[in-house]
């Protein structure tokens, strides 16, 4: 409930936080892991999960493109997100309503100039039965690709070191939430008088890492952290488009939490929930309890963007 609508409460938000002494140092624990196979599609809890260069293992490794070699999204295809990869030794066993279930292997083949919001990188493709499966399911021409080479594109370099990479993710290698803020905004979207009784799942976040232990929106502030023995920086807060309206269970669209967030966390022309984060040690592994450490934080008055 803190947006520049509101400076004065922002404000005071920073001060009172300030005051407590809990913006550096412990705060709090990780409390969930997800990996997304395929962008767009649905993602699996983890116990634990190795964070490289570029993401975490196996996190957006795969996606769906058009004809023109542009992904397609769950923003135009919400049905992506009732498809439920399982993880099989060596690939992937695709799942979705109605259809004969997918077998995948990381392909070999033929390279594909592929684009993610116009950042050209290659693709390889996959086997012609994806291709088939994937169009049939989603009634629009579509092919599958997997991204064998994840040194190729850079996240914005407003926001990054020249040596950052990132695989097909929309902008950045990991998305942190926290269960504080999301708490916070159901309250928010509940309090609303069309509200259906039911609170937002973090699903519709897709985040990678979700902790807790901290204020709401305290994430606003953290510019570096360590999650048990991986150090990560948070770049940037994330903002939030139209699949965030897009019910996980059921693919069909609704108003929230754009509005509620639109009312309260909006700057820039954009709404505002969750941070960006770019791993500094590759090769760590986090898991589900690991202590959550606060190694720098930032007096502002708005989260980074």
């Amino acid at each position: 409930m803190i947006s520049e609508a509101v400076p004065g409460l922002y404000n005071r938000y920073v001060r009172i936080s300030s005051e407590r002494g809990d913006r550096t140092g412990p705060s709090g624990v990780l409390t969930s892991v997800y990996r997304y196979p395929i962008k767009s599609c649905r993602g699996h809890p983890m116990p634990v999960a190795v964070v490289e260069p570029w993401g975490l293992a196996g996190d957006r490794r795969w996606m769906v493109v058009d004809e023109t070699g542009e992904a397609i999204t769950a923003r135009q295809q919400p049905r992506l997100v009732l498809i439920r990869p399982e993880t099989t030794e060596g690939g992937l066993l695709l799942h979705a309503p109605g259809a004969t279930p997918l077998s995948l292997r990381p392909p070999a083949g033929e390279s594909l100039p592929v684009s993610v919001f116009s950042n050209p990188l290659s693709g390889v493709l996959a086997e012609e039965p994806a291709h088939a499966w994937f169009s049939a399911l989603l009634g629009v021409p579509a092919r599958l690709v997997y991204l064998a080479d994840p040194t190729q594109r850079r996240p914005s370099p407003d926001y990054s070191q020249p040596t950052d990479r990132v695989m097909f993710a929309d902008g950045y290698p990991l998305l942190l939430t926290t269960e504080e803020s999301l708490a916070e905004l159901n309250t928010l979207v509940l309090a609303q008088p069309d509200n259906d009784g039911q609170p937002l799942p973090m699903a519709r976040f897709r985040p990678n890492l979700v902790v807790t232990g901290a204020a709401a929106w305290t994430e606003d502030f953290w510019r570096r952290l360590r999650i048990g023995d991986a150090e990560f920086r948070a770049v940037k807060a994330c903002p939030r488009c139209v699949l965030t309206t897009v019910d996980p269970e059921t693919a069909a669209r609704g108003k929230e939490p754009l509005r509620t967030l639109a009312q309260h966390r909006r700057w820039a022309g954009k709404t505002w929930f969750g941070m960006n984060l770019i791993p500094d040690t590759p090769g760590a592994t986090v898991r589900v309890g690991d202590p959550v450490e606060i190694l720098e934080s930032a007096s502002v008055s708005e989260p980074p963007r």
